[in-house]
């Protein structure tokens, strides 16, 4: 898979194309749907495939603090394009100067003189440039100007209801990790490297592996039956802590996990965290010792979830 890094990047080897333009967080049933249709026209054309999306999210450039929650991580939605069988992901920054970009402009400068697009994928309720005036019946009216072709499709339902990521977000708000991976196609996680932290699990019989989030505004908090994933290892069931470890004084959003039965030396490895349920929100304590019989409880909890 070929990563373009904004527009400056654009190269002639990465034209021509056909493109569907996204978000794409979550990278669910639905987008994977629309991205393969975009591989049977691009091997109709026989040209490469390009998903084009944003950083950052378009909702966190105009209003950060009312953003939804993030499903996936930039590096994770990469990964999970890749491996939905794109050629090319042109990862473009969500700006003022691209904001104000009118919908004419935006299909010129960046599929057109760009890509060199051929066909373009969306699906039925698509908008685009400033002021989200475009819409799919403007891209064809600019197709038939320059020379491209256009192709729909339809919402896709599970369960009576529209495959979104806004769903998604909801399933995990209301703690049905089941229908939220219904809706992704596999089961919600969060990856990262694994970081030095402040020991004080060891201290008390629980040590934790540290993953250390780069955005607050995450759609899962509080305390989780996981399965932990490594490369080249068995994976391996646990507890873990997501928030801000108020009892100890902390800022920033960890997540901490305590994994069952195990002793390996896992500093600076990337682990992929699995959630399976919520046992309960986080809270603060009164005290370290109270915390420490709460942390006991909860391994104890997870562990019987794990054996029924």
């Amino acid at each position: 898979m070929i990563l373009i890094r904004d527009f400056y990047n654009v190269q002639e080897r990465h034209r021509p194309s056909v493109v569907s333009i996204g978000n794409f967080d979550g990278v669910h049933v639905g987008h994977v749907r629309l991205l393969g249709l975009l591989k049977e026209q691009a091997q109709a054309l026989g040209v490469k495939t390009t998903a084009m999306t944003f950083e950052p999210h378009p909702h966190e450039f105009f209003s950060p603090q009312n953003a939804p929650p993030r499903l996936l991580r930039w590096r994770d939605k990469i990964e999970k394009l890749t491996e939905a069988g794109v050629d090319q992901v042109f990862s473009l920054r969500f700006n003022q100067t691209l904001a104000q970009t009118s919908a004419e402009d935006f299909v010129k400068k960046y599929l057109v003189d760009g890509l060199g697009v051929r066909h373009v994928v969306i699906g039925d309720d698509f908008r685009f440039g400033r002021k989200r005036i475009g819409d799919v019946h403007l891209l064809r009216e600019l197709g038939e100007r320059w020379g491209f072709s256009i192709s729909t499709v339809d919402t896709y339902i599970i369960a009576g209801e529209r495959v979104s990521s806004t769903r998604i977000r909801e399933a995990l708000r209301q703690d049905d990790f089941d229908l939220a991976e219904d809706l992704l196609g596999y089961r919600y996680a969060i990856q990262g490297r694994v970081a030095h932290g402040d020991r004080r699990g060891r201290t008390i019989g629980f040590p934790t592996a540290n993953i250390v989030l780069p955005h607050d505004n995450i759609p899962v908090w509080g305390v989780y039956a996981v399965r932990a994933h490594f490369s080249g290892r068995k994976s391996q069931a646990g507890v873990a802590n997501i928030g801000i470890r108020p009892t100890v004084g902390g800022e920033r959003v960890l997540l901490e996990v305590h994994l069952f039965d195990f002793s390996e030396e896992i500093y600076a490895e990337r682990v992929r965290v699995e959630f399976q349920t919520k046992i309960r929100p986080e809270r603060r304590f009164e005290s370290f010792e109270a915390l420490k019989e709460q942390i006991a409880r909860d391994a104890s909890a997870a562990r019987q979830w794990f054996d029924e």
